[in-house]
C-alpha cells in the first residue's frame, strides 16, 4: 500500500514514527505537508496538487492538522475522501472535535460523562455571577473555545477572579466555556488512545506542583495505567460519538465517575509510547490494513 502521512512537520516525533511504522509494515510510505497540496475541483474528476504536480495515487492517509489549520487541512483531507481514499480521521469528524462547544454537545447527546459547562453568549455583569453558580461556583475552569495543550484554559478559585477573568476575554471578543473543577482529580487527568474502537494505550499525566493543568506541554509527567472497565468504555464511546478511529480521549476521574475533557483527533504519540512502552504508531497502520481488507473484501462480495 502507498499511505501519506499528512503533517507540516515532517521532523516531529509522532510524524517520524509514522512514516517508521508504516515501512516496518512492508508499505510505501510518504509525508505530505498539506499546506502545500492544492485541491484541484473538476467534475468528476476531483484531484490534489503537491507543490505544483498531481500526486501519485494512494490508498490511504493519516491527517494530523494543527489546531490552527483546521479549516484548510480538513479541505484537503475531504479532497482525498472523494477521490475514495482511505483515511484515518474524517474531515467530519475533524472539524468537529475541534469546535470544544460542538464537541460537548456531541458527547452529551451520546451519555458521555461530562463535567457541568456553561456557555453564553457574552452575558451583562449579573449574568456572569450566574454563569459560575450554574456550575456550582467556584473554583472554576474557563476555557477558549479554540485553545489548545492548555493554553486559553485558567482556573479561578473565587468568584471576583472568575468574573474578572470572563469579562477579560469577553473584552477581547473571545468566547469561553464555564466548567466546574473536579477537586478530587488533584491535578491529574487520564489519556487513553483509541485505534479502531479499542483502547490501545493509557497513561496518567500529573500537573507539576501548583499546576491543575496537567498536559505534557505543561510540563506534566505522565505514567502507564490500566483502565478501570468504565473508563475504557467511556473513552470508546466518546471517540464513537465524535466519529473518530483514532483519537486521544483526556478524561477525569470523579465521585460519579470518568469525566471526558476532550477528545483530540491528532493526538500526539510521543508521551503515550514513552510513558506506556506500547507501538501505537503500528497499531494505526495494522487499522488501515484491516479496514482496506476488509473494504476490498466488501467490493469482492458485490
Amino acid at each position: 500500500m502507498r499511505i501519506a502521512i499528512l503533517s507540516a512537520k515532517p521532523d516531529l516525533y509522532s510524524t517520524q514514527r509514522l512514516l517508521e511504522a508504516v515501512h516496518s509494515r512492508g508499505h510505501e510510505g510518504i509525508v505530505v505537508n498539506h499546506l502545500n497540496c492544492q485541491v484541484m475541483i473538476e467534475g468528476g474528476r476531483p484531484s490534489v496538487l503537491y507543490e505544483g504536480r498531481e500526486l501519485d495515487p494512494l490508498d490511504a492517509i493519516v491527517p494530523r492538522i494543527g489546531a490552527s489549520v483546521t479549516d484548510y487541512g480538513c479541505a484537503v483531507v475531504r479532497q482525498f475522501e472523494m477521490m475514495n481514499v482511505f483515511t484515518t480521521a474524517k474531515s467530519q469528524a475533524i472539524t468537529r472535535s475541534r469546535n470544544k462547544l460542538r464537541s460537548l454537545q456531541v458527547l452529551s447527546k451520546a451519555g458521555v460523562g461530562l463535567p457541568k459547562t456553561v456557555f453564553a453568549n457574552h452575558p451583562k455583569n449579573g449574568d456572569i455571577t450566574q454563569l459560575i453558580q450554574l456550575v456550582g461556583g467556584p473554583p472554576v475552569v474557563i476555557k477558549l473555545l479554540e485553545g489548545t495543550q492548555g493554553i486559553g484554559v485558567v482556573l479561578a478559585e473565587t468568584n471576583k477572579a472568575a468574573k474578572s477573568t470572563i469579562e477579560a476575554f469577553y473584552g477581547l471578543k473571545k468566547h469561553v466555556l464555564v466548567q466546574e473543577f473536579i477537586a478530587e482529580a488533584q491535578g491529574a487527568d487520564l489519556r487513553a488512545f483509541v485505534v479502531g474502537g479499542r483502547v490501545v494505550g493509557a497513561m496518567k499525566r500529573q500537573g507539576v506542583e501548583g499546576e491543575f493543568r496537567s498536559n505534557l506541554h505543561r510540563g506534566g509527567n505522565a505514567v502507564a495505567i490500566q483502565l478501570t472497565p468504565a473508563e475504557e468504555q467511556t473513552a470508546i464511546d466518546a471517540a464513537r460519538a465524535l466519529g473518530l478511529k483514532v483519537a486521544g480521549v483526556d478524561m477525569l476521574s470523579s465521585e460519579r465517575g470518568p469525566l471526558v475533557l476532550e477528545v483530540n483527533s491528532s493526538p500526539g504519540l510521543g508521551g503515550i509510547e514513552k510513558a506506556t512502552g506500547a507501538d501505537i504508531a503500528s497499531e494505526i497502520v495494522i487499522y488501515i490494513e484491516e479496514k482496506i481488507k476488509a473494504d476490498e473484501s466488501d467490493m469482492v462480495g458485490v
